[in-house]
């Protein structure tokens, strides 16, 4: 399958798509590549571009003078951008980060909106979407607050072992709001009861 046809396959889980409704999307794909630590979107930059990750993984955080704090982890196949800047265009306030190499699809904000302008199902794709990310971002939010760090390490394992393999301590515990030292003795735990 090539990487058009990836893209409008995780389209399609929301919303079935003619040909004609998805060529003017199709024809306005970018393919590019970032290599592992390369900036897909800095802080303070405004974002430009929705991307749909074919390889690697990124780190959307924050950060400030003395902290980062992950608020999120991205594989192939998903989307991903600095979504609040992207929908504002407002200076984004976080840093999209390639963790390893990534091959990636983007779309200008442009060449969408201008989409969902001639394509109600476009649109209506665009607000199913919209309302997915809603919902993710609401349940990390809830899991942050009612979840012991065990606790949300262990839905982690059980959620995106991938996530816990491959991300390093310091990010994972930073996404986990705890220190690194934390970390380890929960995986020390964990992996003793297994």
């Amino acid at each position: 399958m090539n990487r058009s046809e990836q893209i409008r396959q995780v389209f399609e889980q929301l919303v079935a798509l003619s040909p004609k409704q998805w060529a003017p999307f199709e024809q306005h794909l970018e393919e590019v590549k970032f290599k592992k630590n390369a900036f897909l979107c800095q802080a303070g930059q405004v974002e430009q571009y929705l991307y749909f990750l074919h390889a690697g993984a990124v780190r959307v955080y924050h950060q400030t003078e003395q902290q980062e704090f992950t608020l999120n982890f991205h594989f192939a196949p998903e989307f991903v951008s600095a979504f609040s800047s992207f929908l504002t265009q407002l200076p984004s306030r976080v840093y999209v980060q390639g963790l390893e190499n990534v091959e990636a699809s983007r779309i200008h904000r442009s060449h969408l909106y201008q989409s969902y302008e001639q394509h109600h199902t476009a649109e209506r794709l665009g607000r199913l979407f919209t309302e997915t990310l809603y919902v993710h971002k609401t349940n990390r939010e809830i899991d942050l607050l009612s979840l012991s760090a065990e606790e949300q390490y262990r839905n982690l394992l059980r959620k995106n072992p991938k996530l816990v393999s491959t991300i390093s301590v310091k990010h994972l515990a930073s996404y986990l709001g705890i220190q690194p030292e934390s970390l380890s003795r929960i995986r020390q735990k964990v992996s003793s009861i297994s």
